[in-house]
């Protein structure tokens, strides 16, 4: 039985339609992540599975139960706001069990659920501290022990990282994606930060402007995208999308980028071969650029050298971000810190050939 199942659902404020037709299925024990940019929807989606927002027409059921008339308090969910949501009056224990006083659950009940949701985020020492004695970090766990306490069908988290500094959302990252591991939950995470989308879901459905582009494993999304918005969108930086066109090779299609002498030739995916004479657009991740001599995967055939001008160099410390031109474009490449180059320099680089990806220019579906 799925945990959560969107079928249909529209949101209209006004005249502006917010959500067109989302359809998502989710199963007990997922980590769903809504990821897109500002204003895509996901978190009026997000508040419509809560309860806390009604859709204009289409269906939610949780565990296989029609919810559209059910009040947010009876739809056997918990949510965790970006904003933590505590009474700055009451204690941390205070703040775990007050839902459960509002449902007169016996005191040693709630007891034995505050002792086991403080040692599993490990809180303990905080119990009798008010948030305004916590960290930020603190008290985002506070208000993921408040949900958890609830033991519910869903978990609901909108943005919850989003007011943590850097280093504090790596490390809440990762306690998430322990707890999910721990707990086998359901959970439905919105975010606008596509690096914890590839690192905490189990599925990805990435929106853009009400509509859901694609929905499916990380790894899918990021090797596999849907269109080019999807491809654009996840990574950091971002895939490298570069005009060609599709000409007949020796050893079948070739994507041509640029013209004349300085055109890149690169080996295009066999479902392409019906699109030779035609103009795609050729995807590939900027790690699939990197220093010569460099052998990717187990496959050395796969691996070609291209000789590129380089516009600009970025060391990061762990690796290098160089701009280069290919043809008359400018694409991005992940080099080893180790490899020296030098503005204005032609230099070789490997390409692995087995990840490119092509793009129909007009509808922006990915066609091979």
């Amino acid at each position: 039985m799925s945990a959560l199942t969107v079928r249909d659902v529209h949101k209209r404020f006004g005249t502006t339609d917010v959500l067109k037709g989302i359809d998502l299925e989710m199963g007990s024990g997922e980590f769903t992540v809504l990821v897109g940019p500002s204003g895509c929807g996901k978190s009026t989606l997000l508040n419509i599975v809560a309860g806390l927002e009604r859709q204009t027409s289409g269906s939610i059921e949780i565990g296989g139960r029609v919810v559209d008339d059910v009040a947010p308090k009876d739809r056997d969910i918990a949510m965790v706001f970006q904003s933590y949501a505590l009474y700055p009056s009451m204690t941390v224990r205070q703040n775990i069990t007050f839902g459960m006083e509002c449902r007169n659950v016996p005191r040693a009940q709630r007891e034995d659920a505050v002792g086991r949701v403080a040692k599993l985020l490990q809180i303990e020492a905080l119990l009798d501290r008010k948030p305004a004695q916590l960290s930020g970090g603190q008290r985002q766990r506070v208000a993921m022990g408040r949900a958890l306490v609830r033991d519910p069908l869903l978990f609901l988290f909108d943005e919850p990282l989003s007011n943590l500094d850097a280093q504090l959302r790596v490390e809440m990252r990762m306690e998430i994606k322990q707890l999910h591991h721990r707990l086998g939950s359901t959970i439905v995470y919105v975010t606008h930060d596509q690096i914890e989308a590839m690192t905490l879901a189990t599925r990805i459905a990435v929106m853009r402007q009400g509509v859901v582009q694609q929905f499916a494993d990380p790894e899918t999304i990021y090797n596999r995208p849907a269109n080019l918005f999807v491809a654009r969108f996840m990574g950091a930086p971002p895939m490298n999308t570069l005009p060609a066109r599709l000409e007949a090779g020796p050893g079948g299609s070739v994507a041509v980028i640029g013209h004349d002498a300085t055109a890149i030739r690169l080996p295009a995916p066999a479902e392409a071969a019906n699109w030779i004479g035609r103009a795609v657009m050729v995807g590939i991740r900027p790690e699939c650029i990197a220093e010569p001599g460099r052998i990717f995967g187990d496959q050395p055939a796969a691996t070609m050298t291209i000789t590129a001008p380089v516009e600009m160099i970025e060391p990061t410390g762990a690796e290098t971000i160089v701009v280069i031109r290919l043809g008359e474009e400018r694409a991005l490449a992940r080099v080893s810190p180790d490899l020296r180059l030098h503005l204005g320099e032609t230099a070789r680089f490997a390409v692995d050939t087995r990840k490119i990806c092509l793009f129909d220019p007009g509808t922006e579906a990915r066609i091979a």
